[in-house]
């Protein structure tokens, strides 16, 4: 038997290629596969050619083991090979050195198959010895043998095969065995050959037949020669959609909607992408998107040919414009594969849009399932950005839903303030802030929902789109605040009338964890609540962005601050000054007499340093004497004003309403109030 050595320029290639490839080793069940596959459609081109004149009814590739013998073998019945094609195709392998190629390809297994035409010989990741018996398709030809044990040599010569075709045999190695079980080879079959175009037979169908599984006559096929997205989308209804996606995504809820991927220039794409019900998380999972490439499985790490964002959608895309075997880095890089991935965005966008167009029910009724997927893409990537700005929605507190640009229309007339920001009310949880949004309302405001998780840097990217338009939480600040129509409108209270209720109030505030509170006053209508809790926007929209910005967690580490505004035109807080005043004004004149005048002789001395002329030392000392008087006395008077609202039921009777309202007011805190309210029936 003729004998010869493989023409490479390194005698070392099989040890690098079973090092090298290991990690993915079992990749060489695909390889094989995928050339039976090559070599059956080939011989469908000459038939359709008219070169072959024989039939192409039963095309298939047959994959068997036999643990007794320690082989695999994977038969097909294409074009088969001469032993002139063997000499060209499988002996001469160009290798422009070891050294070059492990530094090229160091960072990936799977970019070395397909760029060397390595793909026959990844069967030596995994045997020890590789047999080749093969008939060609051309009139006289013989059958040939070719064995190679895993080193540059091997043997070549006649052998008995009668049917057209090619018998791959791998003899395993030892540690390999595991390609011997049934289950795992069915399992890589079923991962990689499932959309075959040609059938892929392993074994025989089973029945239950006297207390066990029998094997039957009929072969398992096991793929699915015509996938759905290799069908025209005229051809099919919404049931063929379904039925696939729970083929691909087993125990699933049925999708919201799909998009059938098809276009033949300036590359050629296919494929189905479903959207599938999304939780109020972020559940980015990069094995959602199986990418193939004529209908043989690639990878489902499809980064590079799928934006980030567009990872929360499940599907296949199949593109032979995308090697077999690629890296990370190629998809990355690879100029058709940015231009596939812009293609699936406009894509995506346009049957977002056409869906909101023509079923806008239905869209409404989908938006809080598909909500967090359209918020991070517009969020993500600045072309999907524009076309969502056409199709998002906005949802009131209502449950009625508006494109971004009608509901600007809808409230522009009452929303507009004095300085022509048109400024959006927004609750995060109805229920909580159910005052406020009533407060609202019942001022003729619209108020949105807005408790999705990307909700906080999506309403900050609206401002940024839409000029003059503001959102802003409707518990942020009293109503009057937050959409000033004139200026200002003061508090009907003197300094010292304003002090001394502020005053009281805050020296009776409990402490509430991780919680600072200041105490302000606002002439609302003598109708609206005597005091108010808010929280302003800016600081509770820093603290929100810290949990998506690391450079921001400062502002996650900072107490929350709240606002506890006074409202002086209400009656009850008019009659708690009144009350204090009389109640504390013996206590308190002599002390505001002595603070006045400790504030004149300050200001006195301040004046001695007036046009440049140096203080003399006796008064310096004599300044900060008094300056230590002042804040003595200022705490005096804090600590008489402390003890007053100690006794003051009606005080803590409003900040603890106020705190209840907001579900600040708990244990200890909680239970005073109940038994002071209780109290306060008696």
């Amino acid at each position: 038997m003729p004998k010869g050595t493989i023409g490479v320029t390194t005698n070392n290639i099989f040890p690098v290629i079973k090092k090298f490839l290991y990690s993915d080793h079992e990749i060489f069940l695909r390889e094989l596969v995928s050339n039976a596959v090559d070599a059956t459609q080939k011989l469908k081109t000459l038939a359709g050619a008219g070169e072959f004149k024989g039939s192409t009814e039963d095309l298939k590739v047959n994959i068997s083991v036999d643990k007794e013998a320690g082989t695999l073998t994977v038969s097909d019945s294409g074009i088969g090979m001469t032993a002139e094609e063997i000499d060209k195709y499988i002996n001469q392998i160009a290798f422009s050195g070891a050294e070059e190629f492990l530094e090229k390809y160091k960072d990936t297994a799977n970019a070395i198959i397909g760029h060397f035409g390595l793909g026959f010989y990844s069967a030596f990741m995994v045997a020890k010895k590789v047999e080749i018996r093969t008939l060609s398709w051309q009139e006289g030809a013989k059958a040939v043998s070719w064995t190679c044990d895993g080193s540059p040599e091997f043997e070549m010569g006649d052998c008995c095969k009668a049917e057209r075709g090619t018998d791959i045999i791998l003899t395993l190695d030892e540690e390999e065995k595991e390609f011997l079980e049934p289950a795992r080879i069915e399992g890589l079959l079923r991962k990689y050959c499932r959309f075959l175009p040609v059938p892929i037979i392993f074994g025989k169908e089973q029945e239950w037949k006297d207390g066990k599984y029998v094997d039957t006559d009929k072969d398992k096929v096991i793929n699915d020669i015509e996938p759905l997205w290799a069908r025209m989308p005229a051809d099919l209804k919404d049931e063929d959609y379904l039925k696939f996606y729970h083929a691909i995504e087993p125990g699933q809820d049925d999708p919201l909607f799909w998009i059938h991927l098809n276009v033949d220039y300036p590359f050629t794409l296919t494929g189905i992408l479903y959207f599938p019900k999304i939780k109020n998380n972020l559940d980015i999972r990069k094995d959602r998107i199986q990418l193939y490439c004529n209908q043989v499985y690639v990878t489902d790490s499809v980064e590079g040919v799928v934006p980030d964002w567009l990872m929360l959608l499940q599907g296949v895309i199949d593109s032979p414009d995308i090697p077999l075997n690629v890296s990370r880095s190629y998809l990355q890089s690879d100029r058709a594969v940015k231009k596939i991935s812009t293609y699936i965005t406009k894509k995506v966008a346009a049957r977002l849009e056409e869906i909101a167009k023509n079923q806008p029910e239905e869209f409404e009724k989908k938006w809080n399932d598909i909500k967090i997927f359209i918020e991070y893409g517009m969020l993500s990537d600045e072309k999907f950005c524009e076309s969502g700005l056409k199709f998002a929605l906005l949802e009131s507190t209502d449950g009625k839903y508006f494109k971004i640009e009608d509901y600007r229309k809808l409230i522009e007339g009452e929303q507009t303030d004095k300085d022509g920001n048109l400024i959006c009310l927004y609750a995060t949880d109805k229920e909580a802030q159910y005052a406020y949004v009533k407060a609202a309302t019942d001022k003729g405001y619209d108020v949105l929902l807005m408790n999705g998780e990307l909700d906080v840097p999506f309403v900050g990217m609206l401002e940024q789109k839409n000029e003059k338009m503001r959102f802003v939480r409707v518990d942020s600040d009293v109503l009057d605040n937050l959409i000033r129509k004139q200026e200002d409108n003061k508090p009907q209270f003197t300094p010292e009338q304003a002090e001394l209720v502020q005053s009281l109030f805050k020296s009776q505030i409990p402490p509430v964890e991780k919680a600072e509170f200041m105490v302000s006053l606002a002439a609302m209508s003598p109708d609206d609540k005597p005091l108010v809790i808010t929280q302003a926007e800016y600081m509770r929209r820093m603290k929100d962005m810290a949990r998506f910005q690391p450079g921001m967690s400062f502002y996650g580490e900072m107490p929350d601050m709240y606002g506890m505004v006074l409202n002086t035109k209400h009656p009850l807080i008019q009659k708690i000054v009144d009350l204090a005043e009389k109640s504390l004004e013996a206590e308190l004149k002599p002390v505001n007499e002595e603070i006045s005048a400790t504030h004149n002789v300050i200001n006195a001395l301040r004046d001695l340093d007036k046009d440049g002329k140096e203080m003399p030392e006796d008064k310096k000392k004599e300044l900060e004497d008094k300056r230590k008087e002042l804040e003595d006395l200022r705490q005096k008077k804090e600590g008489i004003i402390t003890a007053y609202g100690a006794g003051e039921s009606r005080v803590h009777q409003l900040i603890d309403i106020a705190l209840l309202s907001n579900n600040m007011l708990k244990g200890e805190g909680l239970d005073r109030f109940l038994k002071r309210s209780i109290g306060l029936l008696k």
